[in-house]
């Protein structure tokens, strides 16, 4: 779980949006009337809430794919199977499941011209493995024993273990050597200006404001129709709801309760995708009372959770026990926490944490407080954090909102709880090592809550390097009996994704999208396939 997937996909403070030509400005919609933020059949503008830090594949952009800048050696299509993109097939996996082959595309080019081969697919896995990169997906590669080329079109990976999801690690996008080679990886003009072999080229990022792109018109997958493409910054959900009513835009990512507002708009239709995006309390393992065990099992159970979804999503998500909803097949059945306010207090006085005379606990002269923090402008973090705020109070434990930038709170995490959010689709180690392993605690937004248990730590190891499903399955179902043992989070929804699009584009698909949503996702997730109505 990358700095950024953490972070989440509404982001703090309202931002500066984008500039739009004078005419667009004047008038509702674009100059040809179209009522079109984009005022071109070939172009679109979509409203999104955050922007990357950076744009180099090297600092972890676009590692799970749809990137449009870049391509990986494989993709996901629109049912999360694997496809060739980069290689021209799947990979040829050694019997032993240490060795993965792959056979490159011939004649592909990055977007200034030169020719994309087996050295720039050597370049990026040996750059994000250095330890001198500023890369916090590192850990996810942590199976790579090494990286060869085999001539132009032949690269050969070997692992240290059988990792089984290895092959998913492979969407990451390729960096071209020629261009970031010849620079500091973490600090030179490729974070911001990047070349790729993708279907788009990046013409301006204004920062907090805007990224365009044009088409590639030599993309190896065809040149896309939609050949102007722009990603509004619009950090605040209801100044995106009002860009995209205006016309400003012609698609954005919206909460439940302002996408509901345009259900019956005509010229708009409404994408609802479902994910593994759940919303969770940090509980960290240094504050004194956020730390407790029995604070941590008392509130897992005294949260309504279902209440959450259906005041705070409309229905549009689920509850959520852990990072692994419980539709997936690798969700440990009976690890569900009901809602229980009198379990939640007998947790309580059994470990004697006593009311006080204005109902919050003590326990050895300390009270029962901590603080909570949430994204300013993220409506639904907000709403996340007072709920559960609410309900902790019934059972006598007093909690503080208080809403921040990702600068004020990232010092505090340490000590203070947050509301935060994660979740990959591709396989259960991606999310939970980096949330879980203690090893991993202070790296960035990576275990965030400083939790440390032995029985988890061994449990994700052992499914991160069996090859084997059924061994795979019994790891990750101890690490969720264990969370319900020891809570260090307090796991709340898992949130569907809604998006509302002009009907302009026609029918759209979306896929399982992970937390990281609306840069790579969303009905855009594939719109170099794209064919604007006329």
């Amino acid at each position: 779980m990358t700095a950024r997937s953490i972070r989440g996909a509404v982001a703090a403070t309202l931002a500066t949006v984008l500039s739009l030509t004078a005419a667009a400005c004047s008038q509702p919609g674009g100059p040809d009337g179209s009522n079109s933020g984009s005022g071109a059949e070939d172009s679109a503008v979509v409203g999104i809430a955050y922007e990357p830090d950076s744009l180099s594949p090297l600092l972890g952009y676009g590692k799970d794919g749809n990137s449009k800048i870049f391509d990986g050696l494989l993709a996901l299509d629109g049912n999360m199977k694997l496809r060739p993109a980069l290689a021209t097939a799947l990979p040829e996996v050694s019997d032993d499941g240490l060795t993965y082959t792959y056979k490159l595309r011939r004649g592909v080019k990055f977007s200034d011209g030169k020719p994309f081969g087996a050295k720039d697919v050597v370049f990026t896995y040996r750059t994000i493995l250095d330890e001198k990169t500023n890369n916090a997906s590192r850990t996810e590669l942590d199976a790579v024993k090494s990286v060869e080329a085999t001539g132009d079109d032949t690269v050969v990976f070997t692992l240290k273990y059988p990792y089984a999801p290895f092959a998913q690690r492979t969407v990451l996008p390729i960096a071209p050597e020629h261009v970031a080679g010849g620079q500091d990886v973490n600090t030179g003009a490729f974070t911001t200006h990047p070349i790729g072999t993708g279907p788009y080229v990046l013409t301006k990022w204004s920062k907090g404001e805007k990224l365009s792109f044009k088409a590639n018109p030599d993309y190896w997958g065809g040149a896309p129709k939609v050949k102007k493409f722009t990603m509004a910054i619009i950090k605040d959900d209801d100044v995106r709801a009002t860009r995209l009513r205006s016309g400003e835009l012609d698609g954005a990512i919206l909460p439940p309760n302002l996408a509901k507002g345009f259900a019956r708009d005509s010229g708009t239709r409404t994408y609802a995708a479902t994910t593994y995006d759940y919303r969770t309390v940090t509980l960290p393992t240094h504050n004194e009372v956020a730390g407790d065990t029995a604070i941590r099992r008392a509130l897992d159970v005294a949260v309504d959770r279902q209440a959450m979804v259906d005041s705070i999503l409309n229905g549009e998500g689920r509850a959520a026990y852990g990072p692994v909803p419980t539709d997936s097949e690798w969700f440990a059945k009976g690890t569900e926490r009901t809602h229980d306010l009198d379990a939640a207090k007998k947790i309580l006085d059994d470990a004697g944490w006593k009311p006080g005379k204005d109902g919050i606990r003590a326990k050895d002269g300390v009270r029962a407080a901590f603080p909570l923090w949430y994204l300013t402008g993220d409506k639904l973090r907000q709403d996340h954090a007072l709920a559960y705020a609410s309900d902790a109070k019934k059972a006598g434990i007093d909690i503080t909102t208080e809403a921040g930038t990702w600068e004020v709170i990232e010092p505090r995490m340490k000590q203070d709880a947050v509301l935060a959010g994660g979740g990959s689709p591709a396989d259960p180690d991606f999310d939970q090592y980096t949330l879980l392993k203690s090893s991993l605690a202070g790296d960035g937004f990576n275990n965030m809550a400083w939790y440390d248990n032995k029985a988890v730590d061994q449990a994700l190891e052992a499914g991160r390097r069996s090859g084997d499903t059924a061994e795979r399955k019994a790891a990750y179902d101890t690490v969720q009996r264990e969370l319900v043992k020891n809570p260090g989070y307090t796991f709340l929804t898992h949130i569907d994704h809604l998006y509302v699009v002009k009907d302009r584009f026609g029918a759209l698909t979306t896929q399982v999208e992970p937390h990281d949503h609306g840069l790579a996702s969303g009905p855009w997730w594939n719109v170099e396939d794209w064919t604007p109505k006329k």
